[in-house]
């Protein structure tokens, strides 16, 4: 867990505590040969350390594995997906194939019967356009049209896509609210369609703004990324780094320590600041 997910953290915390939501926390396990011992209590270990905690849960979705099965054989029922033997590499090198924020869209290859026999295939939802838009809480509307393409729904090595499995999860959940860093802010029309397709009904979006680092570079724990651990175990209190949030988000005047329970009377979730924030590790 680095600074950029305990800011969002502390919004969704913030959000559930001033008007009495539930927090679930949801392990995202799915990709399991990436999956690394221990990191699912270090994030648990983190968010109490910082006084954030959770009314249900953890819920692993490496344990959800035959409910993402059902939700996938009702879509293929319905007819939204088929079998796509594309690799990553085939579909940036189709010089046709437009690209977007998170890169080129699926030209449809394998729609009506799979380009190469012989190899394992992704599975793909039939993703019409034009694609949904949506209000988003914190960004504003959201285009309809703006992100297309068919996507994966399981890769071909039979482990599930992120698309499908929190749809699936927030689903059984019950979630109302979905809070998230906005890098993800383009695959919620996406989600949306598998809502609608599955017939659950779509949560609210909240995307924050991102932390960066002193290069401008988003934070992310492959990049090294600073870690709320590494900060605890320099000698950082969990107050001091809530206050540096607080600050970042426009809670506080100053970054001065401050425990996450006294900026809930003050927390109203449409007037954060929407600007990326630069995390000085050394500061």
């Amino acid at each position: 867990m680095h600074p950029g997910h305990a800011r969002t953290a502390l919004i969704t915390w913030l959000q559930a505590r001033k008007h009495g939501g539930k927090i679930v926390m949801r392990i995202e396990d799915i990709d399991r040969p990436r999956v690394v011992a221990g990191a699912a209590d270090q994030i648990c270990r983190d968010h109490e350390w910082l006084g954030l905690d959770w009314d249900e849960g953890p819920h692993f979705q490496s344990d959800n594995e035959d409910s993402y099965e059902r939700a996938l054989a009702a879509l293929q029922a319905a007819g939204l997906v088929y079998p796509c033997t594309c690799s990553r590499k085939e579909i940036a090198e189709i010089a046709s194939a437009p690209h977007g924020a998170d890169g080129p869209r699926y030209p449809g290859t394998c729609r009506n019967g799979v380009s190469k026999s012989g190899r394992a295939p992704a599975l793909r939802f039939r993703f019409a356009d034009p694609s949904p838009g949506f209000e988003d809480a914190l960004c504003g509307p959201f285009p309809e049209g703006q992100t297309g393409g068919d996507f994966v729904l399981r890769r071909a090595d039979g482990i599930w896509a992120y698309q499908l499995a929190v749809v699936v999860d927030d689903a059984e959940s019950a979630i109302s609210e979905v809070i998230r860093g906005e890098d993800l802010l383009g695959s919620t029309p996406r989600q949306i369609a598998l809502y609608r397709a599955l017939g659950y009904a779509v949560p609210r979006f909240a995307h924050v703004s991102l932390v960066l680092d002193t290069d401008g570079n988003r934070l992310a724990t492959r990049h090294g990324a600073v870690s709320i651990a590494a900060l605890r175990d320099a000698g950082r209190s969990a107050e001091q780094v809530v206050g540096q949030l607080a600050c970042s988000l426009g809670l506080a005047a100053t970054s001065a320590p401050i425990a996450a329970e006294e900026l809930i009377s003050r927390f109203s979730l449409g007037s954060i600041s929407r600007s990326p924030f630069i995390w000085d590790a050394k500061g």
